[in-house]
């Protein structure tokens, strides 16, 4: 069994897992410098409802992505890569966004968090509801992210869901660590850590996108005569060639195959191909430029006081 596919997937939850585990042991810290440990029950009951919606939510893509595939049998085989194209590019705009955005707002994490607790409590007849919406919020809005990137791959079937899972758990128990034993972990070099490793993944899902709508405009070239000149290069086509990626700019398969080690761990994490195409390479080096450079100028502008934040709850 092939468990390199659930690598992207866990280190994408575990960097989310993190930070949702980080507001809800800053709520349970509140609640117990106010004396208000009752409401316990709404945070745990917050989790569980957000997990249980994130999970919903991904068996929902999945059955649209098959649903949407065999309404029209002749073209699944086109439906199906467009669909992953489409919540590749959906998981790349919203894990780039979480990583640029999320990264600048992480100073303000522990003040806002504690504002909304505040607000919570001072509506006393509603404060539980007020406690479990905020953690709801927090947990489904971190687990859409990694449902989104499952989704993109579902043909890989259940293993990146098993990498999500376990990042989950490795992020439950590094929030045990930090808040019930007050292990003192360098919060902000872990997520300086997870996110350039996020950041590699996130450009290696350009890679993956741009070859589901190649893969879908070549199947649809094949299928009929009229749709032919929509590959550019169609009349060179073969397994090795592209249909709108350009010409081959690299074949390393006889000195690193992507389907085995340990060219595989680079194809699962970062997005590296033993083929690559002109666009794909073009698409990859715009991605880590961009987006890649926002992300370092944001982590080097300011401290992320997740570092501080943490150890101060506990006093």
């Amino acid at each position: 069994m092939d468990f390199t596919t659930a690598l992207p997937t866990f280190v994408i939850t575990l960097r989310e897992g993190v930070e949702a585990a980080l507001v809800v042991g800053i709520v349970l810290a509140l609640l117990k410098k106010a004396k208000q440990s009752r409401l316990n029950f709404w945070v745990y009951a917050g989790i569980a409802v957000g997990l249980v919606v994130s999970v919903f939510i991904g068996v929902l893509f999945t059955w649209l992505i098959k649903i949407l595939g065999s309404i029209n049998p002749q073209y699944t085989s086109v439906v199906e890569p467009i669909l992953e194209g489409v919540f590749s590019l959906l998981a790349i705009v919203m894990l780039s966004w979480m990583l640029i955005w999320m990264t600048k707002q992480a100073r303000f994490m522990k003040a806002q968090v504690e504002g909304a607790v505040t607000e919570a409590l001072t509506q006393k007849s509603n404060a539980g509801w007020g406690v479990f919406s905020l953690i709801l919020v927090a947990i489904v809005r971190e687990g859409f992210e990694t449902v989104l990137f499952v989704a993109a791959n579902f043909q890989q079937g259940l293993l990146p869901s098993l990498g999500a899972l376990g990042g989950l758990a490795a992020a439950a128990a590094i929030g045990v660590l930090l808040f019930k034993w007050g292990v003192k972990i360098n919060i902000r070099q872990f997520f300086q850590v997870m996110g350039v490793l996020l950041v590699l993944i996130v450009a290696g899902l350009v890679v993956s996108a741009l070859q589901h709508f190649d893969d879908a405009t070549a199947n649809l070239a094949l299928s009929s005569r009229s749709s032919e000149n929509l590959c550019f290069y169609y009349e060179h086509f073969t397994r090795v060639h592209s249909c709108i990626l350009g010409p081959m700019v690299w074949n390393t398969k006889t000195i690193l195959p992507d389907e085995q080690f340990p060219g595989i761990i680079l194809k699962s994490l970062f997005g590296y191909r033993d083929n690559l195409y002109l666009v794909q390479a073009v698409g990859y080096l715009a991605f880590l430029l961009s987006i890649g450079g926002l992300y370092f100028r944001s982590i080097t502008g300011g401290k992320s006081p997740n570092q501080k934040s943490v150890p101060s709850i506990q006093k």
